[in-house]
Order: C-alpha cells, then structure tokens, then sequence
C-alpha cells in the first residue's frame, strides 16, 4: 500500500465505488478500501436492486432530492458509460380498496412535485395490460414508467475498475483499524498497511457511525434493519413484467415483486430492526411475511420454484430517517456518507456527486483530467450472445468454448476476465456475483468445484486457500485420496 494520498475512500460499496469514480474525474490521488477480500459485500450485496422513480422520496429530506436526481443521472449519462445491465420497466403501486386511493392521489402529487415525469394512476384493464400477473382485485394503481432495475454487483464492480482503469487505487482487504487527526491530515491504520490522506470519506455502509468514532464523532449511530428476500429460478412460471408495490404506510414501501436483470422474480423484504450489523440470517417469520405480502399483488406466487433465500442489511440513521452526506464541523477533512438506505441505491449517482462537490468546498476548486474516461465494457456475457457471435468468441478465445456452469451458461473466459480485470475477483462468491456462475437452479452444485480450481490456478494459490466469501469461510481442508502420513509415518505405524 501506498503512503500518501489527496483523497481516502473507505467502503468498497456501490457508495463508495460511485465515489471513487467520480473523483477520478479530477487531478486527485484516489485511494479507496475495502476491509473484505470483496467490493459489494454489504448492503450493496443484498437489496432490491431497483432504480426508484422518487414518487414516494420526501422532498424536505436530501434522500428524497438525492432519489430523483440519481434516477436522472442513470437515464441520462451511467446506462450509456457503463456496461452494466439497467432496465426501464416502470414500477406500480397497486391499491385493492377504494381507501386506499387517496393514497395513490398523494404518491402523485408528491412525485409531480419531486419532478417524476410521466406519472399517471391506471385503473381498469389498463392496469392488466401493464401487469398481467396482478391479483384481479386491482381497483387502481400509480403507474411510473422511469422505475428501472439494475444489476447492483456489476454496477459496483463497473465503477470500481473504471476508477482503477483512471487512476485510483483500490485496496481490497484493508479494513480500517484506527484513524489518527493530525489537524491537516489523516493517518488511517489499515490491515494492509498505514496511509495519510488529506481527506477521508466515510462510506462505511452498517460501520459508519464505528469510523466515525474514531476521529471523535458521535453525532450518529448506525441501527441496522434486515430485510429478507426470496429469489425465484428463472424457468418459474412467473413473468412478472414490472416492479411492483402495494400502497405503502408510514413504516414500510410494502414488499415488493420485481423482475431482476437476468430474468428470476425476486420478492421482498421486510424490515426487522436488530442489534448485530453481522446478523445476516433469515428467519420463518421474516420470510412467511414476505410471501405473504407478496402474494396481496402476485397471488400466483408460492414456495415451488424458491432457488435461493437470504437477508441484507440496510444501515439507518433511526433518529432522523435521513442521508447523512457532510463534511464534519469538527473534524476538518473528513466527510460522512452515512445512512445510506433505501433510496440508496436509485440516489448513489446523486451521492456522489454531492460529495464531489463537498470536496471541491474543502479543497477549494477542482481541475478535471483530461485524460479521464467514463466508458467501461465488463467481459462478454456468452449467454446473451446469437449462435455467430458465440462461435466468433471461441475462435478467438478457446476458453469460451469451455461451459463452466450449466445452469447460466456461463464460459471459463468470463470467469478468467472477472479475475483478470483491474479490481479483480479473488472469492467464489465475487465470481459468482460478477459473471453468475452457481446463480441458477443448482446453486453451485455442478460448477462451484469449477470456479475453486479456476480461482486456485490464476491466484497461484493451492485449493484449500480458496474461500467462498472471508478468510473463515474456506471451501476446503485437503484433497481426498491422499495419504495424510508420510511414508516414514506410514512406516513407523505398521
């Protein structure tokens, strides 16, 4: 690691990699780190993966100004500079009872006068066409056609490698373990390694408020909210066509159906404030009352065609329900971006231009690269590719002729590319997040021993080094069919 840098970025999530992006725009020295062996393993890794349209985001908060102005931000500039998979399918609030649609009439007002364009309530067999797979007892529901779906690992991933390919540096397993003011700058003690930055950005996600403490800030505490999710296998008979609400309450948006980029239905979450920010487990309860919840839009749905269940983690700031985005009165240098939940991910481009912004105040101006580029192409997808293509890429490249996984047809050249970009994949969950092998029907079961001698052959290390996701979680402890004596040992027990 290196000593110095302008700007310290620490979370390796969609927050901080949009950040880190962003800044690379400009004459600065970026640095950014992630204490796992991954990007994206927090609340990035497990949410929704919706670009909301900020019908429902309260305009007097910044998360509600921050929501239609990423939404914007994706339409008009990171769908076309960035290879990732964005979907324009529109979203639906559905009410099934006739008091239910006052509501609907104040989600409208609200997002005409966040600026949400194209806003209308539908009702009738209007509603059908939109949604075929409706329960049939939809009186009405608001319809808002620039709600999108994105694929938030390869977004993560995306923005991290653009900003490594322009000159930031990315440090993966370097969690932060103290940080010292010394007035014009700060010395931040990594696992990796001691740095000293100007300007630090905490963009710790459920750590935040424990970064911020140590610098002497204790003006916020991070409560952690789980959600839990089911994910569907794509050869389910469910199309859900569109993102899809119930009329939400004071508490919750209700639990959401949606399509995700490749095709399963995802439902979910609930919310369940707990206490450990480590506690990722899922529970009956949680997840009867996501299929139940669902169940009020998509009747349709049930347990049969379940591939995968699982829970996130969204980091509040309960106290006031809001994004913390700053620079610290009483820490000069240092800037939170904290309490970054749901809209987080439709806001993230918005984020991250206010923290830009930020800096430019502390700093004093910025000059921009001009060597800066926005474009990024992540590794073929073999799956989405016509027959031609397809064999155009073998010819060039014999290892995507080679299938690792059956299920998502997924070749050992995108798995080689993941591993081989700038910010590289090092676990089989990140290979798994990136390029999808173990995301189908098996979950992992043909190709997961796959990926581990891939990974083991590239990294130079032996299998048994290879981990799913940490460090504690290493997928095996010696080969089979190997005598574990030595010949002298095998001798002296005879």
């Amino acid at each position: 690691m290196k000593d110095k840098t302008d700007i310290l970025i620490i979370g390796g999530g969609v927050t901080g990699c949009f950040a880190a992006r962003e800044l690379s725009r400009y004459d600065l020295d970026i640095t950014l780190v992630e204490k796992e062996p991954s990007l994206c393993t927090g609340t990035t890794k497990a949410n929704t993966a919706l670009i909301h349209a900020g019908f429902n985001a309260d305009p007097d908060k910044l998360k509600g100004r921050l929501n239609m102005r990423g939404n914007q931000l994706y339409h008009e500039r990171i769908q076309h500079e960035l290879d990732v998979p964005i979907e324009w399918l529109g979203a639906l609030v559905v009410a099934k009872e006739e008091e239910k649609l006052p509501k609907l009439e104040e989600l409208l007002e609200k997002g005409q006068e966040n600026g949400v364009p194209d806003l209308e309530i539908v009702k009738g067999d209007d509603i059908y066409d939109l949604e075929p797979h409706l329960a049939d007892d939809a009186i009405a529901a608001l319809h808002a056609p620039t709600a999108g779906i994105v694929n938030p690992f390869e977004l993560t991933v995306a923005l991290a490698n653009n900003a490594a390919m322009n000159g930031a540096d990315v440090y993966l397993e370097a969690g932060v373990e103290d940080i010292e003011d010394k007035g014009e700058t700060k010395l931040v003690k990594t696992a990796k390694g001691d740095i000293e930055a100007d300007i630090v950005i905490n963009a710790a996600g459920l750590y935040a408020d424990k970064i911020a403490n140590m610098v002497g800030i204790d003006k916020f505490e991070i409560t952690p909210r789980r959600g839990e999710y089911y994910l569907y296998d794509k050869q389910a008979d469910i199309d859900v066509q569109t993102t899809v609400f119930p009329v939400p309450t004071k508490i919750t948006k209700g639990i959401v159906v949606t399509p995700t980029d490749e095709g399963n239905v995802l439902i979910g979450p609930n919310a369940e404030v707990i206490e450990s920010v480590e506690n990722k487990s899922t529970t009956r309860e949680g997840l009867d009352e996501v299929l139940n919840g669902a169940q009020k839009t998509i009747p349709e749905l049930s347990k049969r065609n379940v591939i995968r269940e699982f829970a996130g983690l969204r980091p509040a700031i309960t106290e006031t329900g809001d994004f913390l985005i700053e620079a610290s009165d009483e820490v000069p240098g240092f800037i939170n971006v904290a309490g970054i939940q749901s809209p987080g991910l439709a806001s993230a481009p918005a984020i991250a231009e206010k923290v830009v912004g930020i800096v430019e105040e502390e700093i004093g101006g910025l000059k921009e690269d001009p060597d800066f580029d926005p474009n990024y192409e992540g590794p073929p997808k073999f799956r989405h590719m016509s027959h031609e293509e397809q064999a155009k890429l073998v010819e060039e490249d014999e290892n995507y002729g080679q299938i690792i996984c059956r299920c998502e047809s997924v070749t050992k050249g995108e798995i080689l590319e993941a591993i081989r970009e700038p910010v590289g994949a090092r676990t089989v969950n990140d290979i798994k997040r990136r390029v999808r092998p173990g995301s189908g029907r098996c979950q992992g079961g043909f190709c997961e021993p796959k990926v581990v001698n891939i990974l083991s052959e590239e990294l130079g290390i032996p299998e048994n080094e290879v981990v799913l996701e940490s460090e504690e979680s290493k997928l095996l402890r010696e080969r089979t069919k190997e005598p574990l004596l030595n010949e002298e040992e095998v001798s002296d027990n005879e």
